[in-house]
């Protein structure tokens, strides 16, 4: 595993420029942040647990989904995550760990 990002919830909209529609969900490019912050903010009906909603989580990149989920509990079953990205969420100890493969 690798870090990739962290994540906070927030309900500070103006910090989440991009909208994925589908996920009722705006969020920050982690990927331009110094420190690697992605800002959540969580619209109504999203999908997503309420520990993901309300929770920081950590993101590490891994090599298969499938066995980086094998033996944890899973909150959030893999979904896209972007172009060659899939993504999904475990509960570790009770905060969420957001687990991503990339693909070619």
């Amino acid at each position: 595993m690798k870090f990739n990002h962290f994540g906070i919830p927030t309900q500070d909209k103006s910090r989440t420029p991009i909208h994925a529609e589908a996920l009722k969900l705006w969020l920050s490019d982690f990927s331009k942040d110094p420190f690697k912050c992605e800002w959540l903010y969580f619209e109504e009906g999203s999908p997503f647990p309420e520990v993901i909603k309300t929770t920081a989580h950590v993101a590490y990149e891994v090599d298969s989904l499938a066995e980086a989920m094998k033996g944890q509990k899973v909150i959030c079953e893999p979904f896209q995550g972007g172009e060659n990205l899939m993504c999904a969420f475990i509960e570790a100890d009770g905060y969420a760990v957001e687990l991503m493969e990339f693909t070619k």
